[in-house]
């Protein structure tokens, strides 16, 4: 769905934590499907809404389904406490987006590694590339949650006391903001919000798509 063809966000409104809310009470099958009206009103309609508006800058979204594949869990409950949704960049490097009962989340960065992406990116932060992202990652610092899900110890192949380890201790690297539930995350400033704060965090999410990359080598693509 294109922005041109979607509803205009007019921001989350009340209902779509109160839905949350009431989920965390009753998360059962027979109660989803009494509630999925809600749920696709006043959760996915905005959320839609919402990226719709981005795309033209950021790219072609996702919304991630509210169903939880609890086959490997403890936990059954069928429905997510969440709704996301993401513009992909590269594998595992995303813009993102949450509602959840506790508010409003914007993140993004390199959330799983895969493929060839931890050995590329260690060789980026040991090069030229690194000083850039330490610039980057400084400045994201002073404002944003970091997670880097680092070792902890050092890489091998890596000394323990090389300038950078901090960085190369990681194995994916995300930013994140969290907002509690406020009356303007009802409005039109929560579009504002989360297009700044992707604009912000925009450098990191360039330095990782050219230099952490796809998945899969460039130079054996079909």
């Amino acid at each position: 769905m294109t922005a041109a063809a979607s509803p205009r966000f007019e921001g989350f409104p009340v209902d779509c934590f109160e839905f949350y809310d009431a989920l965390a009470d009753n998360n059962t099958r027979a109660w989803w499907a009494d509630h999925k009206r809600d749920y696709e009103q006043f959760v996915k309609a905005p959320m839609a809404a919402l990226l719709a508006e981005l795309e033209d800058e950021f790219g072609a979204p996702h919304i991630f389904r509210p169903h939880r594949d609890a086959r490997f869990s403890k936990d059954k409950s069928p429905i997510k406490d969440h709704q996301g949704g993401v513009i992909k960049v590269e594998d595992a490097i995303a813009y993102y987006v949450q509602v959840s009962g506790s508010g409003l989340m914007i993140a993004g960065g390199w959330y799983s590694p895969e493929g060839q992406q931890v050995a590329r990116y260690r060789e980026s932060v040991v090069g030229p590339a690194g000083a850039e992202l330490e610039r980057v990652m400084k400045e994201l610092g002073r404002t944003w949650t970091i997670d880097g899900r680092q070792l902890k110890t050092h890489p091998r192949g890596y000394d323990a006391d090389h300038p950078r380890i901090d960085l190369l201790r990681n194995r994916a690297l995300t930013v994140s903001r969290h907002y509690e539930i406020e009356p303007w995350i009802g409005t039109r400033k929560t579009l504002t919000t989360v297009r700044n704060r992707w604009r912000a965090m925009r450098p990191l999410i360039e330095w990782l798509a050219d230099y952490v990359g796809p998945a899969a080598d460039p130079a054996h693509d079909d």
